[in-house]
């Protein structure tokens, strides 16, 4: 069975090829298998000399959670086998190294391609919460890639992962301490949130080059984690406000102000419901089915609701098809489907204007009954700032942004609003939000039109291209 033969353990059925790393009491070899296929697999190799009470432990729960695990996003545990020296786990191979090395050689990720990361993070993470799974040691070094032409994520090393229902509490210091919640770098009782905060740590240091507390000894390491400092996020790179968002919420040192799971998986930034995937095709096929039929019973706004929808999964499934001339016929049907948006667009775009005539009376009336109230005059300003913004060209992001302030303080208003003035701050509120749905659509057609047209043109370098292409 197993004995050493140039240097590598031996195991019957395999032929091991080289050593790709060890960690406390394994060694990982690339290997393949003797039969058929030539498959190659990555083999785990445990000597069972190095194992205490502890890591037998955390073999045996590696072993069970990963044998009934099978997701595109965490490492498959194919068999496993054992001898008088060894225990072996046969995993799947992964060609393009780890996370950890993939940042490194180059220095930071643009925000996109760590997007598309952490939405394949959260996927595997989405499905092992929902089997009360924690994994307990996040970090980039645990998360393998597929290869380096088309890297997906594969979550790996399930050595400290517990079976943890959301009420239950551990004291036990697992993990790497870069990557450890504040919770257990103090000792404190923790749960699954823990996992929240690496998640945080392992995005910022992809999108800022190292972690936040980057330390030259453990005792200042554990200095910074337990200090009470909000972690400031660097001004550069520039990132979007919504990736800003969530590292700030997942970065939240007390877990019970720390963004929940279901927050995150439906996070803005994340969008999970548009991650690409097989079904994204399938979501998008069905809502155009549904616009074209209100397009036909002659009901224009909810058609162009229906095609914008649907394009936020015309964009995905291109992202995910590998096959050419399959993408290039979606790609057509995006063609199509945006240039009948843009008419329905002028459609309702006349019966928008109609909306904005009745609107501004509706505001002159709001302003003389709202003369000795400084807070809704406001909010009222805001709102005409974004209509005229909107007759600009170009400005309908802007447009939007003042529309969203002003419902914000209107919607609060309305609440304590008496009799007539609560009626026409309810119209008026009406009116608003129909705008900024309107420009969400303008939005949405003109982003969709030009993510389709220029998805094969971004002039990326082969791997951060290959970065942003999921299969």
């Amino acid at each position: 069975m197993a004995g050493p033969g140039w240097g590598l353990p031996r195991l019957d059925g395999f032929i091991l090829t080289e050593r790709l790393g060890s960690g406390t009491y394994a060694t990982v070899y690339k290997a393949y298998a003797k039969k058929d296929t030539r498959e190659v697999v990555a083999i785990k190799c445990v000597a069972k000399k190095s194992l205490n009470k502890a890591s037998v432990e955390n073999l045996l729960t590696e072993i069970e959670i990963l044998k009934g695990i099978r997701h595109p996003h965490i490492v498959q545990l194919k068999d496993f086998q054992w001898d008088s020296d060894n225990i072996y786990l046969i995993m799947e191979f992964c060609a393009g190294g780890d996370l950890s090395r993939f940042i490194h050689t180059r220095r930071i990720l643009p925000e996109k391609v760590a997007r598309v990361f952490m939405q394949q993070l959260a996927s595997a993470l989405k499905f092992l919460h929902e089997r009360n799974i924690s994994h307990l040691d996040l970090k980039p070094q645990n998360i393998l890639l597929s290869s380096l032409e088309k890297p997906h994520l594969k979550l790996a090393d399930f050595g400290f992962a517990q079976h943890m229902s959301p009420w239950d509490e551990k004291h036990v210091l697992r993990g790497s301490p870069l990557y450890m919640a504040p919770e257990m770098v103090c000792r404190r009782q923790y749960d699954a949130r823990v996992d929240l905060w690496s998640v945080g740590v392992i995005l910022y240091e992809a999108l800022f080059g190292k972690p936040p507390f980057a330390s030259r000894s453990f005792s200042e390491l554990e200095e910074k984690i337990r200090s009470n400092r909000v972690i400031e996020l660097p001004l550069r790179p520039q990132l979007s406000l919504d990736c800003r968002d969530l590292l700030q919420r997942l970065l939240e040192r007390d877990p019970s102000r720390r963004i929940s799971f279901q927050d995150f998986f439906a996070h803005p930034w994340v969008d999970l419901e548009h991650m690409p995937n097989g079904e994204s095709l399938a979501r998008a096929t069905a809502l155009v089915v549904e616009a074209v039929k209100k397009d036909q019973e002659g009901d224009a706004a909810a058609a162009l609701s229906l095609y914008c929808k649907a394009l936020d999964f015309f964009v995905p499934a291109l992202h995910y098809e590998v096959d050419a001339q399959r993408k290039e016929a979606i790609k057509a049907k995006v063609g199509q489907y945006v240039s009948r948006a843009e008419e329905l667009k002028a459609i309702v775009s006349s019966s928008n204007q109609a909306l904005l005539r009745q609107d501004t009376s509706v505001q002159g009336l709001l302003r003389e009954m709202a003369r000795d109230k400084p807070r809704l005059l406001a909010a009222l300003e805001v709102a005409s700032a974004a209509m005229a913004k909107e007759e600009e060209a170009g400005k309908e992001q802007d447009a939007l942004d003042l529309y969203q302030h002003s419902l914000g303080e209107l919607l609060l208003l309305l609440a304590e609003a008496p009799g007539r003035r609560r009626e026409l701050l309810h119209t008026e509120v009406q009116n608003l939000l129909a705008r900024a749905e309107y420009l969400k659509e303008q939005i949405k057609i003109r982003e969709s039109h030009w993510e389709a047209e220029t998805l094969d043109k971004e002039v990326l370098s082969e791997s951060v291209r290959s970065s942003c292409t999921l299969q």
